[in-house]
C-alpha cells in the first residue's frame, strides 16, 4: 500500500480477506483494527516453533513502510510502546516476537531488510541474537537444526530457510552458507 490510510481501508475491507490487530503509520499513529481477543487474518499460512495457524495465536501488527525504506522514528517509537503493552498483557516472551518472514519463509518478506530488529532486541522486545561462533565448515543440516531450535519450523528448502534467517539477522549477507549465519541463532534457540 502507498499509505497507512490505503492500508487501513484494505485491512478493513471484508472482500480483501486480510486484517490485522494494529496498523502503525509512519507518523506514529496507532490504529486498532481488530480487538486483540479476536482472530485477525494477517499472517496467512505458516509455522513458528512447530505451531501452525499463527493467525489464531498471535497479535498482528502491520507497519506503514514500503519494505525498502528506513522505518521512521515515530513508527518505531510507537511500535516499541505497543509491543511493551502486548508483551505484558499476554505474557509473550521476547523470542515470540517475530516477523511474517520468520513464519512464512519464501512467501513473506516483511518487515524487510531495513527493519531494526537489533533495536527491539536491545530493549528485550524481541529475542536476542547469539554471539557464539558457528562451525568453521558449516553444513546445511547443522544450520537447519539450529534454525528449527530457534523457531524456524515452516517447510522451506535450504536456500529459502537461509534467506529467511538472513532477512532477520543478516539482511545484507549474500552467498553460500557461512559460519556467521550460525552466530545469531546460537542464542535464539529458546523453543526446545
Amino acid at each position: 500500500m502507498t499509505s497507512a490510510q490505503e492500508a487501513a481501508e484494505r485491512l478493513c475491507d471484508p472482500a480483501a480477506e486480510v486484517s490485522a490487530h494494529y496498523l502503525i503509520a509512519r507518523d506514529g499513529t496507532v490504529l486498532e483494527l481488530v480487538p486483540e481477543k479476536l482472530r485477525a487474518w494477517h499472517a496467512g499460512a505458516g509455522q513458528w516453533a512447530a505451531l501452525d495457524d499463527i493467525n489464531s495465536r498471535s497479535i498482528g501488527i502491520e507497519l506503514d513502510n514500503d519494505g525498502q525504506s528506513p522505518f521512521s522514528e515515530p513508527l518505531m517509537a510507537a511500535l516499541e510502546g505497543l509491543l511493551r503493552a502486548i508483551i505484558k498483557r499476554w505474557s509473550i516472551p521476547p523470542a515470540g516476537v517475530i516477523g511474517h518472514s520468520d513464519m512464512a519463509p519464501g512467501r513473506k518478506t516483511d518487515p524487510g531488510p531495513r527493519f531494526d530488529w537489533l533495536r527491539l532486541e536491545r530493549q528485550n522486545l524481541a529475542g536476542r541474537r547469539g554471539c557464539d561462533d558457528g562451525p568453521s565448515d558449516p553444513t546445511p543440516e547443522q544450520f537447519r537444526r539450529l534454525a528449527r531450535n530457534a523457531g524456524y519450523t515452516a517447510d522451506a528448502d535450504d536456500n529459502t530457510l537461509l534467506s529467511a534467517v538472513r532477512l532477520r539477522y543478516r539482511p545484507h549477507a549474500t552467498g553460500p552458507l557461512a559460519p556467521e549465519d550460525f552466530t545469531p541463532l546460537s542464542h535464539a534457540a529458546l523453543w526446545t
